[in-house]
Protein backbone atom coordinates (compact mmCIF):
# COMPACT_ATOMS: atom_id res chain seq x y z
CA UNK A 1 0.00 0.00 0.00
CA UNK A 2 2.80 2.71 0.62
CA UNK A 3 4.88 1.66 -1.46
CA UNK A 4 2.09 3.13 -4.13
CA UNK A 5 1.81 5.70 -2.26
CA UNK A 6 5.20 6.70 -2.45
CA UNK A 7 4.96 5.89 -6.30
CA UNK A 8 1.69 8.66 -6.01
CA UNK A 9 3.57 11.18 -4.86
CA UNK A 10 6.35 11.22 -7.46
CA UNK A 11 2.89 11.73 -9.64
CA UNK A 12 2.13 14.86 -7.75
CA UNK A 13 4.73 16.80 -9.50
CA UNK A 14 2.38 16.01 -12.88
CA UNK A 15 -0.94 16.22 -11.38
CA UNK A 16 -3.11 17.31 -8.45
CA UNK A 17 -3.28 14.87 -5.75
CA UNK A 18 -7.11 14.32 -6.23
CA UNK A 19 -6.26 13.75 -9.97
CA UNK A 20 -4.13 11.13 -9.00
CA UNK A 21 -6.37 9.23 -5.77
CA UNK A 22 -8.91 9.07 -9.25
CA UNK A 23 -6.53 7.66 -11.76
CA UNK A 24 -5.46 4.68 -8.97
CA UNK A 25 -9.49 4.12 -8.30
CA UNK A 26 -9.65 3.99 -12.58
CA UNK A 27 -6.61 1.52 -12.49
CA UNK A 28 -8.29 -0.71 -9.75
CA UNK A 29 -11.42 -0.63 -11.26
CA UNK A 30 -10.54 -2.40 -14.56
CA UNK A 31 -7.84 -4.52 -12.63
CA UNK A 32 -11.13 -5.88 -10.22
CA UNK A 33 -13.14 -6.08 -13.07
CA UNK A 34 -11.03 -8.00 -15.62
CA UNK A 35 -9.99 -10.04 -12.69
CA UNK A 36 -13.30 -10.74 -11.31
CA UNK A 37 -16.07 -9.94 -13.92
CA UNK A 38 -18.84 -10.05 -11.03
CA UNK A 39 -21.84 -12.18 -11.93
CA UNK A 40 -25.12 -10.62 -12.18
CA UNK A 41 -26.17 -11.35 -8.78
CA UNK A 42 -23.60 -8.64 -7.33
CA UNK A 43 -25.22 -6.40 -9.33
CA UNK A 44 -28.78 -6.48 -7.90
CA UNK A 45 -30.47 -4.72 -5.13
CA UNK A 46 -29.33 -4.50 -1.49
CA UNK A 47 -25.69 -5.93 -2.52
CA UNK A 48 -25.24 -3.21 -5.39
CA UNK A 49 -25.76 -0.20 -3.02
CA UNK A 50 -23.78 -1.48 -0.43
CA UNK A 51 -20.99 -1.85 -3.31
CA UNK A 52 -21.27 1.69 -4.54
CA UNK A 53 -21.54 3.28 -0.90
CA UNK A 54 -18.37 1.14 0.24
CA UNK A 55 -16.35 1.87 -2.99
CA UNK A 56 -17.16 5.93 -2.54
CA UNK A 57 -16.32 6.30 0.18
CA UNK A 58 -13.15 4.35 0.12
CA UNK A 59 -12.03 6.13 -3.16
CA UNK A 60 -13.14 9.06 -1.10
CA UNK A 61 -10.37 8.12 2.08
CA UNK A 62 -8.26 8.30 -1.10
CA UNK A 63 -9.03 11.27 -2.12
CA UNK A 64 -8.46 12.78 1.45
CA UNK A 65 -5.36 10.67 2.24
CA UNK A 66 -3.22 12.14 -1.23
CA UNK A 67 -4.16 15.79 -0.15
CA UNK A 68 -2.77 15.20 2.91
CA UNK A 69 0.61 13.13 2.12
CA UNK A 70 1.14 16.24 -0.72
CA UNK A 71 1.33 18.60 2.44
CA UNK A 72 2.98 16.00 5.02
CA UNK A 73 5.47 13.26 5.71
CA UNK A 74 3.74 10.19 4.70
CA UNK A 75 4.27 8.57 7.76
CA UNK A 76 2.69 11.52 9.93
CA UNK A 77 -0.28 11.41 8.13
CA UNK A 78 -1.18 7.52 8.24
CA UNK A 79 -0.05 8.19 11.92
CA UNK A 80 -3.09 10.60 12.01
CA UNK A 81 -5.71 9.11 9.98
CA UNK A 82 -5.23 6.01 12.28
CA UNK A 83 -7.60 7.73 14.36
CA UNK A 84 -10.33 6.27 12.75
CA UNK A 85 -9.16 2.42 13.69
CA UNK A 86 -8.53 3.31 17.25
CA UNK A 87 -11.95 4.66 17.00
CA UNK A 88 -13.32 1.54 15.75
CA UNK A 89 -11.15 -0.71 18.25
CA UNK A 90 -11.84 1.62 21.36
CA UNK A 91 -16.14 0.60 20.69
CA UNK A 92 -14.98 -2.83 20.09
CA UNK A 93 -12.93 -3.57 23.09
CA UNK A 94 -13.82 -5.95 25.62
CA UNK A 95 -11.03 -7.17 28.33
CA UNK A 96 -8.51 -5.23 30.62
CA UNK A 97 -5.95 -6.69 27.78
CA UNK A 98 -8.01 -4.88 25.08
CA UNK A 99 -7.80 -1.43 26.83
CA UNK A 100 -4.03 -2.02 27.52
CA UNK A 101 -3.14 -3.19 23.88
CA UNK A 102 -5.16 -0.29 22.53
CA UNK A 103 -3.20 2.46 24.75
CA UNK A 104 0.07 0.91 23.31
CA UNK A 105 -1.27 1.32 20.11
CA UNK A 106 -2.49 4.74 20.71
CA UNK A 107 0.54 6.00 22.61
CA UNK A 108 2.72 4.66 19.54
CA UNK A 109 0.91 6.27 16.83
CA UNK A 110 1.31 9.88 18.50
CA UNK A 111 4.84 8.98 18.99
CA UNK A 112 5.07 8.27 15.11
CA UNK A 113 3.29 10.81 14.28
CA UNK A 114 5.39 13.99 15.41
CA UNK A 115 2.92 15.79 13.83
CA UNK A 116 3.59 19.44 12.68
CA UNK A 117 0.23 21.44 12.85
CA UNK A 118 1.24 24.65 12.33
CA UNK A 119 3.40 23.82 9.29
CA UNK A 120 0.24 22.62 7.67
CA UNK A 121 -3.08 22.66 8.87
CA UNK A 122 -5.18 21.85 5.82
CA UNK A 123 -3.16 18.82 5.78
CA UNK A 124 -3.71 17.99 9.04
CA UNK A 125 -7.28 18.68 8.37
CA UNK A 126 -6.94 16.28 5.27
CA UNK A 127 -5.86 13.48 7.70
CA UNK A 128 -8.05 13.68 9.85
CA UNK A 129 -11.02 13.59 7.61
CA UNK A 130 -9.17 10.60 5.94
CA UNK A 131 -9.46 8.65 9.14
CA UNK A 132 -12.97 9.28 9.93
CA UNK A 133 -13.37 7.87 6.37
CA UNK A 134 -11.24 5.14 7.35
CA UNK A 135 -13.84 3.99 10.39
CA UNK A 136 -16.31 3.91 7.52
CA UNK A 137 -14.44 1.77 5.43
CA UNK A 138 -13.96 -0.81 8.65
CA UNK A 139 -17.36 -0.72 9.38
CA UNK A 140 -18.72 -1.00 5.84
CA UNK A 141 -16.12 -3.31 4.71
CA UNK A 142 -17.16 -6.28 7.41
CA UNK A 143 -20.02 -5.36 6.13
CA UNK A 144 -19.02 -6.24 2.49
CA UNK A 145 -16.69 -9.25 3.65
CA UNK A 146 -19.80 -10.84 5.15
CA UNK A 147 -22.81 -9.86 3.66
CA UNK A 148 -21.66 -8.70 0.47
CA UNK A 149 -19.35 -10.64 -2.27
CA UNK A 150 -16.34 -9.62 -1.24
CA UNK A 151 -14.12 -8.76 -4.13
CA UNK A 152 -16.30 -8.93 -6.40
CA UNK A 153 -18.53 -6.19 -4.32
CA UNK A 154 -15.15 -4.00 -4.00
CA UNK A 155 -15.03 -4.24 -8.20
CA UNK A 156 -18.24 -2.59 -8.54
CA UNK A 157 -17.79 -0.19 -6.01
CA UNK A 158 -14.56 0.73 -7.68
CA UNK A 159 -16.00 0.95 -10.88
CA UNK A 160 -19.10 3.05 -9.40
CA UNK A 161 -16.29 5.39 -7.75
CA UNK A 162 -15.01 6.03 -10.84
CA UNK A 163 -18.01 7.26 -12.21
CA UNK A 164 -18.86 9.76 -9.45
CA UNK A 165 -15.45 10.80 -9.10
CA UNK A 166 -14.85 11.75 -12.44
CA UNK A 167 -14.82 15.67 -12.00
CA UNK A 168 -11.48 15.17 -10.26
CA UNK A 169 -10.08 13.85 -13.98
CA UNK A 170 -9.30 17.10 -14.54
CA UNK A 171 -6.79 17.27 -12.63
CA UNK A 172 -4.88 14.46 -14.63
CA UNK A 173 -4.21 16.34 -17.58
CA UNK A 174 -0.45 15.51 -17.74
CA UNK A 175 -0.47 12.18 -16.75
CA UNK A 176 -1.53 11.59 -20.06
CA UNK A 177 1.21 13.08 -22.15
CA UNK A 178 3.48 9.83 -21.30
CA UNK A 179 2.78 6.73 -21.24
CA UNK A 180 5.05 5.72 -18.70
CA UNK A 181 2.96 7.48 -15.73
CA UNK A 182 -0.37 6.36 -16.57
CA UNK A 183 1.28 2.93 -16.10
CA UNK A 184 2.32 4.30 -12.66
CA UNK A 185 -0.70 5.46 -12.42
CA UNK A 186 -2.63 2.27 -12.57
CA UNK A 187 0.41 0.70 -10.71
CA UNK A 188 -0.70 2.53 -7.90
CA UNK A 189 -3.98 0.84 -8.25
CA UNK A 190 -2.52 -1.94 -7.78
CA UNK A 191 -0.48 -2.15 -4.95
CA UNK A 192 -2.58 0.80 -2.73
CA UNK A 193 -6.16 -0.85 -3.68
CA UNK A 194 -5.80 -4.20 -5.61
CA UNK A 195 -3.42 -5.95 -3.10
CA UNK A 196 -4.41 -4.89 0.14
CA UNK A 197 -8.02 -4.50 -0.14
CA UNK A 198 -8.63 -7.79 -1.35
CA UNK A 199 -6.56 -8.87 1.20
CA UNK A 200 -8.60 -6.76 3.94
CA UNK A 201 -11.73 -8.66 2.12
CA UNK A 202 -10.62 -12.00 3.22
CA UNK A 203 -9.02 -10.96 6.57
CA UNK A 204 -12.45 -9.11 7.60
CA UNK A 205 -13.98 -12.30 7.34
CA UNK A 206 -12.49 -14.39 9.38
CA UNK A 207 -12.02 -11.36 11.87
CA UNK A 208 -14.35 -8.95 14.36
CA UNK A 209 -13.64 -4.88 13.36
CA UNK A 210 -11.98 -4.11 16.72
CA UNK A 211 -9.20 -6.91 15.83
CA UNK A 212 -9.02 -5.93 13.05
CA UNK A 213 -8.51 -2.17 13.32
CA UNK A 214 -6.03 -2.99 15.71
CA UNK A 215 -3.94 -5.27 13.38
CA UNK A 216 -4.08 -1.89 10.75
CA UNK A 217 -1.68 -0.20 13.66
CA UNK A 218 1.12 -2.23 11.50
CA UNK A 219 0.14 0.16 8.88
CA UNK A 220 1.94 3.27 10.31
CA UNK A 221 4.70 1.80 10.96
CA UNK A 222 4.81 0.23 7.52
CA UNK A 223 4.62 3.54 6.08
CA UNK A 224 7.41 4.86 8.11
CA UNK A 225 9.70 2.35 6.58
CA UNK A 226 8.77 3.06 3.24
CA UNK A 227 8.58 6.62 3.81
CA UNK A 228 12.30 6.34 4.87
CA UNK A 229 13.14 3.93 1.99
CA UNK A 230 11.97 5.36 -0.56
CA UNK A 231 11.33 8.93 0.02
CA UNK A 232 14.20 9.68 2.62
CA UNK A 233 12.28 10.83 5.09
CA UNK A 234 14.11 9.86 8.23
CA UNK A 235 12.34 8.78 11.48
CA UNK A 236 13.52 10.27 15.04
CA UNK A 237 13.85 8.48 18.13
CA UNK A 238 10.33 8.88 19.28
CA UNK A 239 8.99 8.04 16.20
CA UNK A 240 11.19 4.18 16.54
CA UNK A 241 10.01 4.07 19.87
CA UNK A 242 6.04 4.87 19.25
CA UNK A 243 7.14 1.87 16.08
CA UNK A 244 7.81 -0.26 18.79
CA UNK A 245 5.09 0.10 21.08
CA UNK A 246 2.58 -0.16 18.33
CA UNK A 247 4.06 -3.84 18.04
CA UNK A 248 3.86 -4.57 21.20
CA UNK A 249 0.21 -3.15 21.42
CA UNK A 250 -0.75 -5.69 18.44
CA UNK A 251 1.14 -8.36 19.51
CA UNK A 252 -1.16 -8.18 22.86
CA UNK A 253 -4.51 -7.90 21.40
CA UNK A 254 -3.32 -10.33 18.59
CA UNK A 255 -2.71 -12.96 21.70
CA UNK A 256 -5.60 -12.24 23.15
CA UNK A 257 -7.95 -13.42 20.28
CA UNK A 258 -6.15 -16.53 19.66
CA UNK A 259 -6.48 -17.60 23.42
CA UNK A 260 -10.34 -16.86 22.97
CA UNK A 261 -10.24 -19.56 20.74
CA UNK A 262 -13.10 -18.40 18.40
CA UNK A 263 -11.22 -16.15 15.90
CA UNK A 264 -13.89 -14.12 15.50
CA UNK A 265 -15.25 -11.41 17.72
CA UNK A 266 -18.76 -10.23 17.20
CA UNK A 267 -19.41 -6.60 15.62
CA UNK A 268 -17.98 -4.13 17.79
Amino acid sequence: MYAGAAVAVDLFGHATPAGVAWLRCLGAAVVLLAWRRPPRAAGRGRRLWLAIVFGVVTAGMNVLFYEAIARLPLGTVVALEFAGPVLVAALGSRTVRDVLALVLVACGVVAIADVRIAGSFLGVAFALAAAAAWAAYILLGKRVAVDGDGIDSLAIGFAAATVVLSPLAWGTGELWSSPRWVVLGVGVGVLSTVVPYALDQVVLRRLGQARFAVLLALLPVTAGVMGFLLLGQVPSVAEALGTLAVVAGVALRSRDGVTRGAGVEPPG
